[in-house]
């Protein structure tokens, strides 16, 4: 009894496979790279979006701005032209082509579209100044509370607008003494403060500014304390034509320490990374001591 013989119908031979794997793969290089760049451009016009107008520098640092973005489009550049690349075969069919490529695209705007909502509810919407500092306030910041009819109230240019970025405000006094103690008492409890309530912004103009020179401390001290910050500092008075003996600083609060760089009306002239409150007290220590 002989030994059964399996005969196994080769579609294409392995020396005719070899050219369909490479065309393939030139094919779906080809259409990886072109999705890699059509990526990159709709990265590029989110950027500017999300760095020149949400978070301006320093916000991008300030307010984690610059990583959340980079980490929500990092993915989406690289994934999107990577399906791309696994899914893309020229023996597919015209109609294959184009629902496998649509559906890509759409998870892609999909990603972004997340991404830049996210980006956008994380956006600083006011730097205000409160008694001896700044404070960068995001919508996370107001606790959950209802705060769009108070912030509807405010004068335009106070108003958050999706093409602006934060506004610089000042807080009004309490009207009473009713109205001072319920603020006392609800931040004290954990609640909100007054930068943390849009009813008691008012513009940071001249009338205004007085309070903020008052407390306001001389940049050669932030200088001599950050000796680092001395090159940015002169890069950013050459601008205006001023010296450091002629500005002052108050530090500005949210994630990372930074100051405000003030003129002698408390204009915000500029940013500089570091601890304004560990200069002030250290300030303070060596005067005790003297």
């Amino acid at each position: 009894m002989g030994i059964p013989v399996f005969h196994v119908r080769v579609r294409y031979p392995l020396v005719q496979l070899m050219p369909i794997v490479h065309q393939r793969a030139r094919a779906a290089i080809r259409a990886a790279l072109f999705h890699f760049l059509g990526s990159l451009l709709a990265a590029a016009m989110a950027a500017a979006l999300v760095l020149w107008v949400w978070f301006p520098h320093p916000y991008d640092l300030l307010s984690g701005g610059r990583q959340l973005f980079l980490i929500v489009v990092g993915v989406d550049v690289v994934c999107g032209p990577l399906l791309t690349l696994v899914l893309f075969n020229p023996q597919k069919s015209r109609r294959e082509l184009i629902a496998d490529m649509s559906l890509v695209v759409l998870m892609q705007l999909a990603a972004l579209a997340y991404g830049l909502h996210t980006t956008h509810e994380a956006r600083p919407l006011f730097l205000v100044h409160e008694v001896d500092r700044f404070r960068v306030i995001t919508l996370g910041d107001y606790g959950g509370a209802d705060v769009g009819e108070a912030i509807a109230l405010l004068d335009a240019p106070l108003r958050p607008h999706w093409l602006k970025g934060p506004a610089t405000v000042g807080i009004r006094d309490p009207r009473d003494a009713q109205e001072r103690q319920t603020v006392m008492l609800e931040s004290v409890l954990g609640g909100r403060d007054y930068s943390q309530r849009p009813e008691f912004y008012v513009p940071y103009d001249a009338a205004y500014q007085a309070k903020a020179l008052a407390r306001a401390k001389p940049l050669r001290a932030f200088i001599a304390r950050y000796p680092a910050t001395a090159g940015d500092a002169a890069g950013l008075l050459n601008g205006y034509g001023v010296t450091a003996d002629d500005v002052l600083f108050l530090p500005v609060l949210h994630r990372q320490d930074w100051v405000a760089v003030l003129d002698r009306s408390a204009g915000i002239l500029g940013f500089l990374p570091g601890d304004g409150f560990e200069v002030r007290e250290r300030k303070l220590r060596i005067d005790a001591s003297g």
